[in-house]
C-alpha cells in the first residue's frame, strides 16, 4: 500500500495532542485551522478511519490516531536531532547564550524553556545574567549578554527583535477591597490607592505605560522583590497589585486574592527576544526562540503567540 504520510502530517497530529484542539494546534504550527483540518481529512480518507473524536475536549484520539501518534513520537525527535547534527557538522555550534531579563516574572517560564533547550543543544553554554536588568539591550552592545528579554521594540536600536508571546496582566485585590465588586478596573480606580509592584522604573510597568500615564493618573507606589510578598500586601489591603495572570494563578486558585481585568478589553503585555543581528544567524538562537514560544504557549495560561 502506497503511503501518503509526510512529516507535516505527523507534526500536525503531535501539535493537536499537545495543544488540545485544532485552533491552538494551528496557531502552534503557524498555519490556518482549515489547512490543518484538510491535512487530517486527507489522512482519514486515505486510511478509511477517523483519527480523533470531533467533539471531545480535550481532543481524544481513536486507535488509528494513537497509532500515528506513536509513529510521530518515534520519528519527529529523530528528525529534529538529525537536523541539529547536520547543522553541527556544517557550521559548528559551540557557543553561549547569556540571557538578560527585565521582568521579575520571566523566570516562571524561562527556566522550563531553558531546560528543554539545554537537552537539545548541550554544547551551547546557557546562562542567565545575574540580577534584574533595567537596560538589558545595553548589555548586548557591551557583549555582556547574547539575548535580552524585553517588553517593547525600540526602532532606534540596531538589534533584531524576535516575537515571543503576549499575555494578559490583571489587577489583584483583597476580597474586601472597595473595588472587589467591579467587573474591571480603569485608570481612575488606581488614583486613590497604592500600586504594589516590583522595584522597577515606571516606564517598565505596562499598567503605568499603557493605562495610567495616558490618562494622566499618578499613584503612590510600594515595591517588593518577591511575588509572595506582593500578594501578602494585596491580601492585607495595602494596595493593588498587577501581575501576568499566569504568575498569579496559584494564588487565585487558592482564593487568596481576587483578579480583575484592567480596562474593558484587558491589559496586554508582550515579550520579545532581542539580540544583535549577528546572533540571529546562529541556528541555536532560532531554536531557543522557537522552544520558548512553544513551551510558553502550551504551558502558560492565556498566552498567545506573536
Amino acid at each position: 500500500m502506497q503511503s501518503i504520510l509526510e512529516l507535516r502530517h505527523l507534526k500536525t497530529l503531535h501539535a493537536l495532542r499537545e495543544a488540545g484542539n485544532l485552533l491552538r494546534a494551528a496557531t502552534l504550527l503557524n498555519v490556518t485551522q482549515s489547512a490543518l483540518s484538510h491535512q487530517i481529512k486527507q489522512l482519514e480518507d486515505h486510511h478509511g478511519s477517523s483519527l480523533f473524536e470531533r467533539k471531545s475536549v480535550p481532543v481524544r484520539f481513536t486507535p488509528a490516531g494513537e497509532r500515528l501518534l506513536k509513529l510521530a513520537d518515534a520519528v519527529l525527535p529523530q528528525v529534529a536531532e538529525s537536523e541539529r547534527d547536520l547543522v553541527r557538522m556544517a557550521q559548528g555550534v559551540a557557543g553561549q547564550l547569556r540571557i538578560a531579563v527585565e521582568c521579575h516574572t520571566c523566570f516562571d517560564w524561562l527556566m522550563p524553556a531553558m531546560d528543554i533547550f539545554r537537552k537539545r543543544w548541550p554544547e551551547v553554554e546557557l546562562d542567565i545574567v545575574s540580577g534584574f536588568q533595567a537596560d538589558p539591550v545595553g548589555l548586548l552592545y557591551e557583549h555582556k549578554a547574547d539575548v535580552a528579554i524585553v517588553a517593547e521594540i525600540d526602532q532606534d536600536e540596531k538589534v533584531d527583535y524576535h516575537p515571543l508571546f503576549s499575555f494578559e496582566i490583571v489587577a489583584l485585590l483583597a476580597h474586601d477591597h472597595p473595588l472587589a465588586t467591579r467587573e474591571f478596573l480603569v485608570a481612575e480606580d488606581f488614583a486613590t490607592d497604592t500600586l504594589i509592584t516590583y522595584p522597577v522604573p515606571d516606564d517598565m510597568l505596562d499598567v503605568v505605560r499603557q493605562v495610567l500615564k495616558p490618562a494622566g493618573i499618578t499613584t503612590d507606589r510600594r515595591t517588593t522583590e518577591l511575588t509572595v510578598a506582593m500578594l501578602q500586601l494585596v491580601a492585607s489591603r495595602r494596595g493593588i497589585g498587577t501581575l501576568p495572570i499566569w504568575a498569579a494563578q496559584n494564588y487565585l486558585n487558592r482564593d487568596y486574592v481576587l483578579s480583575k481585568r484592567i480596562t474593558p478589553t484587558g491589559l496586554i503585555g508582550k515579550l520579545y527576544a532581542a539580540c544583535l543581528p549577528e546572533a540571529s544567524e546562529k541556528p541555536y538562537l532560532a531554536d531557543f526562540v522557537n522552544t520558548t514560544r512553544e513551551s510558553c504557549y502550551l504551558n502558560l495560561l492565556n498566552v498567545e503567540l506573536l
